[in-house]
């Protein structure tokens, strides 16, 4: 599978896929919406909500890493414990994650290798506030240890790969998380909505990140 690395709108770098026709984050701004969609309406609403007990995060699609370094982040800004798992089928390269530029404009280029770097299928000890486990395998095959408080869902668009926003996808999401836990995701499809609904969850739509007017954060009631 080939694979580029473009500049986004807001100067940021993004992962392209181009037979695929999808990218690991919107042309508007790579950092952006990672930020609007996966920490604010997120990760921020998940450490009110549940502010007594170590938080655990659960990410479909590691990816190029943005979402775990913005979060890290977060972490050790706010003192708060983060357990965060993350699937990822198709790693990057070394190649590849030396050309994207978070770490050097969320001045945690240090951090961001660290997390690329760390050993896969095991936890890691990123900073005292946060801990990684990284596993290579597709979300089908995965099961996870201990229910997840807030679940990022950043899976390549249902053009390109319906398969992962179905009903029984949903179903296994909703066993995978805590009560009153939460999934967030970029996409606001009705057909994906509903989805999310037939499986059990209370969907909300968002406003969207630049250059898309909603998302979906859905909740296990």
């Amino acid at each position: 599978m080939k694979r580029e690395v473009i500049i986004t709108r807001d100067g940021s770098s993004t992962i392209a896929i181009p037979e695929m026709k999808v990218m690991y984050h919107s042309i508007h701004g790579a950092i952006q919406e990672s930020r609007h969609v996966y920490i604010q309406a997120g990760l921020q609403y998940a450490l009110v909500h549940f502010s007594d007990t170590p938080l655990r995060v659960f990410e479909m699609g590691f990816g190029s890493g943005l979402n775990t370094l913005l979060t890290a982040i977060v972490a050790e800004k706010e003192q708060r414990s983060i357990y965060y798992t993350s699937v990822e089928a198709f790693p990057v390269t070394a190649a590849e994650v030396s050309v994207l530029n978070y770490g050097e404009a969320l001045k945690g280029q240090p951090l961001f290798e660290q997390l690329h770097q760390a050993a896969w299928s095991q936890p890691v000890s990123i900073h005292p506030y946060f801990t990684l486990q990284k596993e290579p395998v597709a979300l089908d095959r995965f099961s996870i240890d201990q229910p997840a408080h807030v679940i990022y869902y950043d899976a390549f668009a249902p053009a390109a790969q319906p398969e992962l926003w179905t009903k029984d996808v949903f179903e296994k999401l909703y066993g995978m998380l805590v009560r009153n836990g939460i999934l967030v995701t970029y996409c606001s499809k009705s057909d994906v909505r509903r989805a999310m609904q037939a499986a059990g969850f209370t969907v909300s739509k968002l406003p969207g990140p630049r250059g898309k007017r909603e998302m979906l954060r859905a909740m296990k009631a």
